[in-house]
């Protein structure tokens, strides 16, 4: 497996489909770059997911997540596409994530977006 970024989300199949279980997952170290400025933003990512037929695999997930260090995205979309894109490589039965960036400009912003 590389140890690049890469947009490559890979699953392994869930263990126990005839449960539900969920996974939380945390990323302390999240970062993008601010489309208006080109400076950085650091953020907790939180996914929680109760999977269906797989489960993601842990290093291919730091990958993606790192390949959104030099791109620049409102906190809002990229949430949203984190989202979008876990749940078109793991179609869970629930999922959510929460983007909590630190304070940037004396505003601190939360974005928390759910499947279904």
């Amino acid at each position: 497996m590389s140890t690049r970024p890469s947009r490559a989300l890979e699953t392994f199949p869930n263990p126990n489909p005839g449960r539900d279980y969920e996974i939380r997952l945390e990323a302390p170290e999240f970062t993008c770059l601010c489309p208006k400025t080109g400076q950085p933003d650091f953020a907790t990512l939180r996914v929680r997911y109760v999977p269906d037929q797989y489960c993601v695999e842990l290093k291919s997930l730091k990958l993606y997540l790192w390949s959104f260090r030099d791109e620049g995205a409102f906190h809002e979309a990229v949430t949203n596409r984190i989202l979008d894109d876990l749940v078109a490589a793991l179609a869970p039965r629930r999922m959510s994530v929460e983007a909590d960036f630190l304070v940037r400009g004396g505003i601190h912003t939360v974005v928390e977006v759910h499947h279904p």
